[in-house]
């Protein structure tokens, strides 16, 4: 059956390819925090091991919301490494990081989802999109969070 939700295939169409690459954005860094959550050490382990756990176990939650936004909007969702590898704005962990480094990476993960999040608003607006226009609005508000959180970590 068509998709008839009030609101026009092109734009429902663009809308998804900018989720997707939240999406695969959003996996990237859940992978990479998951990573370096098992890989953290130092001093400030157990801060940082608690800290990624509860941030990675939020990009979980997360992924599945904004496929099956994708899926409401009519459009396949990616959902491989393959397809997440050509979206990602979000580079991989290389290994062998510091703490440091990785409250770092993280800072840098956090924020490019916070934009990418952003860059899509526009089109969710043009066509009244308004529920994700409040997906959207819950993913910059918490990514600006963690970076903030995160951020202070490293002053």
């Amino acid at each position: 059956m068509e998709v008839n939700i009030g609101i026009e295939q092109e734009q429902r169409e663009e809308i998804a390819a900018g989720l997707s690459v939240l999406l695969a954005d959003s996996y990237t860094l859940y992978l990479k925090t998951h990573n370096y959550h098992w890989n953290v050490t130092g001093p400030m382990f157990s801060t940082l091991h608690a800290m990624f756990e509860t941030h990675y176990t939020e990009l979980a939650t997360a992924v599945d919301e904004i496929a099956e936004r994708i899926r409401a909007l009519g459009v396949k969702a990616p959902g491989s490494y393959t397809e997440f590898s050509k979206l990602t704005n979000v580079s991989e962990a290389k290994g062998g990081e510091t703490a440091e480094e990785m409250i770092q990476q993280l800072v840098l993960g956090q924020e490019t989802l916070a934009r990418t999040a952003r860059r899509i608003f526009p089109l969710v607006e043009e066509a009244g999109d308004e529920p994700t226009a409040d997906l959207l609005t819950q993913r910059m508000q918490i990514h600006e969070k963690n970076a903030w959180m995160l951020r202070s970590m490293l002053a």
